[in-house]
């Protein structure tokens, strides 16, 4: 890909930023990145004999910080800092570089996980990269021992410290590269600028270990504007390719101004009922003002009846007596009668789930109820207090409409209600 190319992409990705800055109102914070990868040199040099491909590879580390725009769009500040190298063993030439390298530079990204392509938080994220960056750059040689004697390569490849031809080649001593490169590189003609601009292509993969750490692997693809790197000038400009992998910590996001005006510590410690025990920790929230709690914001049950002490109209219930819906015990002859008529309902209700699960037949039963309530005028039918949420309307019955809205609630995990509190208020239904 030439420069031109490059230019054009960057500006189809600063026009999709104008867009998808227009329509985001949630700004996602930066995503910090450090990694550690390899780096491999495309110069002029590194043929011939006896050049093993391991000795153009060299570590690099980078650093990156990463805004996302929109779902599409993200910018990205990067810091390299590494070597490239690379050999040259040949019957013509024997050359070798190393240069430190430190790069910084403006990316722009295209996230695959846009919510078009893949979904938001999908675990596997591709992304491609492309950018402009600074370079800088110092070859320098192996071109002397540890002893500061120089290098003179024969014709066969090995290394000593006269020439071939040299009349006291017989006595010549054999010399091994200690690969430490002492020299710097210059030309004799022309004197270089050691800096240079480029333009990293890349493509990468983020694997999302948690909604807030990431692991990546990539690959970049620099062209420089300098043939120098390698200190040799000769076709085309060099490149190098930085292959990593990288753990990334996105810092999650911020609204846009949208809750400035909530009062989120107001919030955080409100008790709504009063009763002294703060909303987030209120398991019975709406007690009626004065009534006396305990540490999770119910209201006390001195005798351990299930009717709280407020409203127990036996305050004193011995352990274990079955009690009505205002703690009184009921005696036997009263739970026998109260059997009879769960009995009857039971059959009522059953007969309804099963035959007639409708509104109609509700209205049905509660025009049956009403008649006996009628019938039987000095009974009174207490809603129990554990049932009394679903009284919406508070008139102290519980009609067919606050049924099936009950009902309706508890399917759509709209309710604090049980299958089995369901099943109770059914059942009262029936016998009110």
């Amino acid at each position: 890909m030439g420069i031109k190319n490059v230019f054009v992409l960057l500006m189809i990705l600063f026009s999709c930023i104008r867009v998808e800055s227009q329509v985001e109102k949630e700004k996602e914070l930066p995503t910090l990145t450090i990694g550690i990868g390899s780096l491999s040199f495309d110069g002029d040099i590194g043929n011939g004999i006896s050049v093993s491909s391991l000795s153009k590879i060299k570590a690099g580390y980078n650093l990156s910080l990463e805004q996302r725009i929109g779902n599409y769009i993200g910018v990205s500040l990067n810091g390299l800092y590494g070597k490239l190298a690379d050999n040259e063993n040949s019957a013509t030439r024997n050359l070798n570089f190393q240069s430190k390298i430190m790069q910084g530079d403006l990316n722009l990204l295209f996230h695959f996980d846009n919510g078009l392509m893949l979904k938001r938080d999908n675990e596997f994220a591709p992304y491609l990269s492309v950018g402009i960056g600074f370079l800088k750059f110092d070859p320098y040689g192996d071109l002397k021992d540890k002893n500061g004697i120089p290098y003179v390569y024969w014709k066969d490849g090995t290394i000593h410290d006269v020439a071939q031809n040299d009349p006291n080649a017989a006595y010549a001593v054999t010399l091994q590269r200690d690969y430490t490169y002492e020299t710097q590189l210059k030309d004799s003609s022309t004197n270089y600028k050691r800096h240079a601009i480029a333009f990293p292509i890349g493509l990468g993969f983020k694997f999302k270990i948690s909604p807030k750490i990431g692991f990546n692997v990539g690959a970049t693809y620099y062209f420089t504007t300098t043939d120098w790197i390698d200190n040799i000038k000769s076709g085309s400009n060099d490149k190098y390719l930085y292959v990593n992998a990288s753990l990334s910590y996105n810092f999650g996001k911020k609204s846009d101004g949208v809750y400035k005006s909530v009062d989120f510590s107001a919030l955080e410690n409100e008790d709504s009922d009063g009763d002294g025990v703060k909303d987030k920790y209120d398991l019975c929230p709406g007690t009626p003002k004065g009534v006396k709690v305990d540490k999770n914001g119910c209201p006390l049950d001195s005798d351990g009846d299930g009717v709280p002490d407020y409203l127990d109209k036996e305050p004193n219930t011995k352990k274990g007596a079955v009690v009505d819906a205002n703690g009184v015990t009921v005696t036997d002859k009263e739970l026998s009668k109260r059997q009879m008529l769960y009995d009857s309902a039971a059959v009522e209700r059953s007969k309804m789930i099963y035959d007639y699960p409708s509104l109609n037949y509700l209205k049905q039963v509660e025009s049956e109820n009403k008649e006996k309530r009628k019938n039987n005028p000095g009974t009174v039918y207490t809603i129990p207090y554990t049932l009394r949420v679903a009284d919406k309307n508070g008139d102290g019955y519980i009609s067919p409409e606050e049924i099936i809205g009950s009902v309706e609630a508890f399917l759509e995990g709209d309710s604090d209600f049980t299958v089995e509190k369901i099943n109770d208020l059914i059942d009262f239904f029936f016998e009110q």
